[in-house]
């Protein structure tokens, strides 16, 4: 059976431990055994490649391929200010790729934003004695006691409750506080049960005797700080829309430059004078401006979405949050619970 479905004598006998909490020498034990309560960091890729990766995408690559032919143009056909156009489209990256790069590190600060989520210190059992712990030196089998603006350091099992509501918006995005018991349930998921309690949420009301069984990485929010931290990035619509017209762009730019240097060629023109005409042409038809254009406006999206407590990590998911269809709004003469 799960804890949740264990009445509070049988849960707290499950992780051998007792109503007067643990014994100091049993908690140095566990801590050794499951470590310290608090949310982990994993290895990220490097600073340096996350800021080249601003400048090496498809767009930027057919960007940079439109400055080097501007400028292998000024060096066959000088003064027709060609360099200068090459020079602008190297701005245009480097700009774009900077504030890019500055824009997704200063908004990615998901992990630490998580960690002020969780309390420094917590009121624990210890011996029969009521003790201020480090709430990262919580293990499972410690006996919690919880107040009002308390917040959760770890998944518990109440085993006493009065009056108690918990916001847990952090965890299951639940806007209004949940009642929580004592009492045994026979729900499934640890998420819905009444009588579980979970890290990195806190007590909006009542007061709370709770029993540890999962702490730091183990727990469901160190399972979402991981997934901010290791999952994969897929594209976003408009990435794949993006990466579809630089294809679409590339294409078109290099038949239309070959399409004119064979009509050059045709009606007598010299080679140069054709191939410098073909370069224009591709370059003519880079959107240079498209990829500021997008950032920029992702960028201040962002910004609109940070007055309002919304963190970003990257700036096509404002994107993608802007293609969900907003569902409609709710009779306001009835209760909603989602």
């Amino acid at each position: 059976m799960k804890i949740q479905q264990l009445s509070t004598l049988d849960a707290i006998s499950s992780l051998n431990s007792s109503a007067d909490g643990l014994k100091h020498s049993e908690a140095t034990r566990r801590l050794n055994e499951f470590g310290l309560n608090r949310v982990e960091s994993i290895a990220r890729e490097h600073l340096y490649l996350r800021f080249m990766k601003n400048f090496t995408h498809l767009f930027a690559i057919i960007l940079w391929i439109a400055a080097a032919l501007a400028f292998m143009a000024e060096r066959h056909d000088p003064g027709k200010n060609m360099s200068t156009l090459g020079f602008v489209i190297i701005g245009v990256i480097f700009v774009n790729g900077v504030f890019s790069f500055w824009q997704e590190h200063r908004t990615e600060k998901t992990l630490s934003a998580l960690k002020r989520l969780l309390p420094l210190q917590v009121k624990a059992m210890r011996e029969g004695m009521l003790s201020l712990i480090i709430a990262e030196q919580l293990v499972p089998g410690d006996i919690l006691l919880l107040a009002q603006g308390d917040k959760i350091p770890a998944d518990c099992r109440l085993i006493e409750a009065f009056g108690l509501r918990v916001n847990n918006a952090t965890i299951t995005g639940e806007s209004l506080p949940q009642s929580k018991q004592a009492e045994a349930c026979d729900d499934e998921e640890i998420l819905h049960s009444k009588n579980i309690v979970l890290a990195g949420t806190f007590v909006v009301s009542g007061d709370a005797k709770a029993l540890v069984f999962a702490t730091g990485m183990h727990t469901a929010f160190g399972k979402i700080a991981h997934l901010t931290q290791s999952a994969k990035e897929p594209l976003s619509p408009l990435q794949r829309e993006i990466t579809r017209l630089s294809h679409f762009v590339a294409i078109l730019a290099a038949l239309l430059g070959l399409t004119f240097f064979f009509i050059g060629q045709a009606i007598g023109l010299s080679f140069w004078e054709n191939f410098v005409f073909s370069i224009g042409i591709i370059v003519a038809n880079v959107p240079e401006g498209l990829l500021p254009t997008v950032t920029l406006s992702l960028a201040m999206a962002t910004q609109r979405m940070a007055k309002r407590n919304v963190l970003i990590r990257h700036l096509p998911s404002v994107e993608t949050l802007a293609a969900c269809r907003t569902s409609p709004q709710p009779d306001t003469n009835k209760t909603s619970n989602y």
